[in-house]
């Protein structure tokens, strides 16, 4: 474990950031590390927070948690990673060998179907150039619209900046967060 580059706050919080993290978290839960950490700074927290993409948007929750997994695997973000294997994976159906090939496998892994491998590739791809390839495009538009397309793009986005404060910061990881293998 590192030292954080800057510490998340602890209890009791001012009222505003109180409100905000309860809002974010399920009930009865400590708001998580990334979270106090976001609050030293509460415009920052609340920009976060509205730009949250885990509610029911225009993509299915697996796909997005593909995405979501192999960004911050791509980006080595153990810390962001470990939190929605921990918390969505199993959730959303992805099996152990599905959780494990995000980390170390590939686009051409057997645990994906072709719909899945796409998805990897979006990612990958994403990290790699910041663009998408027009076969792999091509292949993302057979499947999803516009609207999804849209959404994948900024997943994947969104998923870069939360890896980059993650390991910038040196947040701890969670405790019940699962971790690179």
């Amino acid at each position: 474990m590192s030292t954080p580059r800057i510490a998340p706050l602890k209890p009791p919080y001012p009222a505003e950031i109180d409100a905000e993290l309860t809002a974010m978290m399920p009930p009865g839960l400590e708001p998580l590390k990334l979270f106090r950490t976001l609050a030293q700074n509460p415009w920052v927290l609340r920009k976060f927070h509205l730009g949250n993409l885990l509610d029911r948007g225009a993509i299915d929750r697996r796909d997005r948690e593909i995405v979501i997994l192999r960004t911050c695997a791509r980006c080595r973000s153990e810390y962001e990673w470990g939190v929605h294997v921990s918390v969505f994976a199993a959730r959303v159906g992805l099996t152990s060998e599905q959780v494990a090939a995000t980390l170390h496998g590939d686009a051409d892994d057997p645990a994906w179907s072709e719909a899945d491998a796409v998805l990897i590739r979006l990612a990958d791809e994403l990290h790699d150039s910041a663009t998408i390839a027009p076969a792999t495009w091509n292949a993302l538009a057979e499947r999803w619209s516009p609207a999804q397309l849209i959404e994948l793009l900024v997943v994947a986005g969104f998923y870069h900046t939360v890896s980059f404060v993650t390991n910038a910061l040196a947040i701890d990881l969670e405790e019940m967060a699962a971790r690179f293998a």
